[in-house]
């Protein structure tokens, strides 16, 4: 980017390419890599409800916190999903096959999780950011592109239906191209933004504390005394602590608001995890 190279108006084909070819293959190299099982099943049905109510709740929580200062400032619309929304698939993934590498299933807890994280994306981040009503309808939870992808993997999941060797390499390269396709991306977006913008806002640094110490602290307070398979709390736990979502950025652009201070708190987090998340996973040690 420095030495132009690539423009600044490149940035957008290459997340098109992200979201449209390696977010499908992610998906369906998850499921692939995954026996499915009736307690499987019913352990993902049970880890979706934690990762909806619990997105859920805390967007709730802290819409209530923001609003005042969300109708007289907009930014504070964006720290409302900032504050929440993580970047569970392309930056969690990589992870908890990292801490799990025993778990062949663990990439497709992972995809559940992220599979309520788009729900409320489509739905509530949309009306969040926009205050417009016309959001809240049951056809955006259906026809979007992640939960396309997602059904559709899911059949295949369920019926134990295994992609050929080559479409599954194939597949499995795609998938894996998203981590480092989306910190590329984020660091082109960082080479053309502002310092003071990104590192100079003390409200900015709130909303990664919540995000990113505060919540999954909460979550994992909340989770730990359910009557569910200590792995799904450790990973409800980790999920929780990615930093700020891509997607937040994403459908900043897609809403025509907010732009700036979403692109700074993406940023901003993403730089802060290289030390949040380590301290966060020492709390594993005690659980």
């Amino acid at each position: 980017m420095k030495t132009g190279l690539v423009q600044k108006e490149h940035i957008p084909s290459f997340a098109k390419f992200l979201l449209f070819v390696c977010q499908p293959c992610l998906t369906f190299y998850s499921f692939d890599k995954a026996d499915f099982s009736p307690d499987l099943l019913l352990n993902l049905l049970i880890f979706f409800a934690i990762a909806l109510i619990g997105q859920f709740g805390f967007l709730m929580l802290f819409f209530c916190i923001f609003r005042k200062k969300s109708e007289q400032n907009e930014n504070f619309r964006i720290y409302n999903i900032a504050a929440v929304l993580g970047n569970c698939g392309f930056f969690g993934i990589p992870v908890v096959e990292r801490l799990f590498p025993e778990r062949q299933d663990a990439a497709v807890y992972c995809l559940v999780f992220t599979l309520a994280f788009n729900l409320l994306c489509w739905t509530m981040v949309l009306y969040i950011i926009t205050r417009d009503k016309k959001y809240i309808k049951a056809k955006r939870l259906i026809f979007n592109p992640s939960t396309i992808s997602f059904a559709a993997a899911f059949v295949l999941f369920v019926l134990s239906i295994k992609l050929p060797s080559l479409l599954s390499e194939a597949v499995s390269l795609g998938g894996k191209m998203s981590t480092p396709l989306c910190m590329t991306i984020l660091g082109m977006r960082l080479a053309t933004a502002n310092f003071k913008e990104v590192f100079g806002k003390g409200t900015q640094y709130l909303v990664i504390l919540l995000k990113q110490v505060l919540m999954p602290a909460g979550i994992l307070l909340l989770v730990y005394f359910l009557p569910i398979d200590m792995f799904m709390k450790q990973l409800a736990f980790i999920l929780f602590c990615c930093p700020v979502a891509s997607n937040v950025l994403n459908f900043a652009e897609l809403a025509g608001k907010g732009q700036k201070p979403a692109g700074s708190c993406v940023l901003l987090g993403t730089i802060l995890s290289i030390v949040t998340m380590p301290l966060m996973m020492l709390i594993l040690n005690f659980v």
